[in-house]
């Protein structure tokens, strides 16, 4: 692949990653769509697309592809994401999603023995403190409980991510979970019956983020992926949170604070530092 086109498919999938949060923050505070329903139709219309993606491509999904705990964190991803968006802003919900994320593979790594050294260290310390300011108390923090509910689905995207690291066939994989995700939505979407609210906008929104943001986004990011090196991919996913910001500034006129730009240079900045002196050993 040209260096242009790998550019240009990578700003792509970014682009859709970024999507999937302004889309749902659209949905959850501009439409009558509730947390429940909108998390039910991102998954069912996501495995549609990918089903029908992977139809075209390789044939029906394999039976086995996927598994069922990966599924459950990709669950438990997509419930976290929308129940946090009826509170968070676009931005601070992405980098609440893109910290709680790195922090988890991060930990996991030093769980199984890996270490962080010299400025690595410093740059995980650096990112925490920035997330730690981010939601601390004050006039401007975010709604505790959405970020509770946005931290719970990044770490469980992480978990899910983690999962998915050497996977050889990830576009197949990535069909059979979310066909295996299906189930736990129907769940959720009857036990959140009593509090149905849904109008032709929401629903409209949840398919755009289900159908082309989350299943065409991860197609086109993992058509991408085999040819970017593991630093170069890292960075890349360091634009979804500001570009997500810059959405919900110019689309929804959502405030630009100076929190939340110390907190994105803080956890974004110390993130990269990891990242950058990772690959340099």
């Amino acid at each position: 692949m040209s260096a242009s086109r790998l550019f240009l498919v990578t700003s792509l999938a970014m682009l859709a990653f970024a999507a999937n949060s302004v889309l749902a923050r659209v949905a959850l505070s501009q439409t009558a769509i509730d947390p429940a329903t909108f998390t039910a139709v991102r998954i069912v219309t996501g495995a549609m697309a990918l089903w029908l993606i992977v139809r075209l491509q390789m044939g029906p999904p394999r039976p086995g592809a996927g598994n069922w705990v990966s599924a459950s964190a990709l669950f438990v991803y997509a419930a976290g994401f929308s129940l946090a968006y009826v509170t968070l802003d676009t931005g601070i919900g992405a980098l609440i999603l893109f910290g709680a994320v790195q922090a988890t593979m991060i930990g996991a790594g030093l769980w199984a023995g890996e270490r962080l050294r010299g400025l690595q260290t410093l740059g995980f310390v650096i990112s925490m403190a920035g997330l730690v300011y981010l939601l601390a108390p004050g006039a401007v923090a975010p709604s505790p409980l959405g970020a509770a509910f946005m931290l719970l689905s990044g770490m469980a995207w992480g978990v899910y991510s983690l999962r998915g690291r050497g996977n050889t066939d990830p576009v197949m994989t990535t069909a059979g979970n979310f066909l295996r995700a299906v189930p736990f939505a129907v769940g959720l979407f009857l036990l959140g019956l009593p509090w149905l609210s849904v109008d032709a906008a929401g629903l409209f929104y949840a398919v755009l983020s289900g159908a082309v943001a989350s299943g065409m986004g991860y197609v086109v990011w993992y058509t991408v992926l085999p040819s970017l090196k593991a630093m170069q991919a890292a960075i890349a996913q360091l634009s979804v949170p500001v570009i997500a910001a810059v959405a919900g500034v110019i689309l929804l006129a959502e405030p630009l604070s100076w929190r939340l730009a110390v907190s994105a240079v803080a956890i974004l900045g110390g993130i990269g530092l990891v990242v950058w002196k990772r690959e340099r050993r």
